[in-house]
C-alpha cells in the first residue's frame, strides 16, 4: 500500500474524528497517498506524491497497535488503491468501524460497498479548482447513496454553491456543508455563513474538530 509520508513516516495515527456524523469519536487514521483531484484548498497537498510503501499486512499490525475499535481510511483519494483496502480489511476485526473518506469520483467495489460501514463522500465544488467533469461523476454517487451508509460533505465558501448542490438531488438528510478553512481562525469566521446556510436549506453543520483542537497541525 502506498501510505502519504508526514515527517518521513508513514501517516497512520490515533486521534479524534474532526468531520462527519462521528465527530469526536476516537479512531485510528490511515492516511493513503495518491489522488485524483487537485484541490485549490486541500491542507494535505502532500498526500498527493508518492509515500511509504507498506504491505496490508504491515498496515494492519499498526492499526491493530492501538487497541482502537474504529478506522478512518482518507487520503488523498483511498479509492485509487481499493484492491489493496479490501486485503488490509480482511486482515482487520470483523467488528472494526470502517469509514472511508472520498471525493466520490469513483464507485466503491462490491467488497467495499458491503464492509465499509461509513463513507463520507466529499464532491468538489467550483471553487476547489476541478472542472465539474472531473469532479462530479453522478453514476459513483449513485453508488454510494444506494449503499445506505453514505454521507455526504461538502466544503462550502458562499451561498452561491448551494445551487450545484441542490443539483446533485442527494438525500437532504445526509448532506453536511462545512466552512472553507484550514485554520482555527479561519474556521471562527466562516462558520456563522454556513450556519445560516444550513438553517436555510434544512441541511446539516459540519464542523471542524481538529481545526478546533489543533489548528492547521498535521498528524492530529
Amino acid at each position: 500500500m502506498n501510505i502519504a509520508r508526514l515527517k518521513s513516516e508513514p501517516e497512520i495515527f490515533y486521534s479524534l474524528q474532526g468531520e462527519g456524523p462521528r465527530t469526536g469519536t476516537p479512531a485510528v487514521f490511515l492516511r493513503l497517498a495518491g489522488c485524483n483531484l487537485h484541490c485549490s484548498w486541500c491542507d494535505t497537498r502532500y498526500s498527493w506524491l508518492s509515500g511509504c510503501e507498506l504491505s496490508a499486512a504491515g498496515v494492519a499490525d499498526r492499526v491493530l497497535s492501538y487497541d482502537c475499535s474504529s478506522l478512518v481510511i482518507t487520503g488523498g483519494e483511498p479509492l485509487l488503491q481499493a484492491a489493496d483496502i479490501e486485503q488490509l480489511l480482511a486482515l482487520l476485526p470483523a467488528d472494526m468501524h470502517v469509514e472511508i473518506e472520498t471525493n466520490g469520483t469513483l464507485p466503491p467495489t462490491p467488497a467495499l460497498a458491503e464492509r465499509v460501514n461509513q463513507w463520507n463522500v466529499s464532491p468538489k465544488l467550483a471553487h476547489s479548482g476541478n472542472s465539474a467533469e472531473q469532479a462530479i461523476c453522478p453514476s459513483a454517487l449513485a453508488a454510494f447513496v444506494a449503499t445506505g451508509r453514505a454521507w455526504f460533505k461538502f466544503v462550502v465558501s458562499s451561498e452561491e454553491d448551494w445551487p450545484a448542490i441542490a443539483a446533485l438531488n442527494l438525500p437532504q438528510q445526509r448532506i453536511i456543508l462545512m466552512p472553507c478553512a484550514a485554520t482555527r481562525a479561519d474556521l471562527t469566521a466562516a462558520r456563522p455563513a454556513v450556519a445560516e446556510l444550513c438553517l436555510q436549506h434544512r441541511v446539516r453543520l459540519g464542523d471542524r474538530l481538529h481545526v478546533v483542537l489543533w489548528d492547521d497541525e498535521k498528524g492530529k
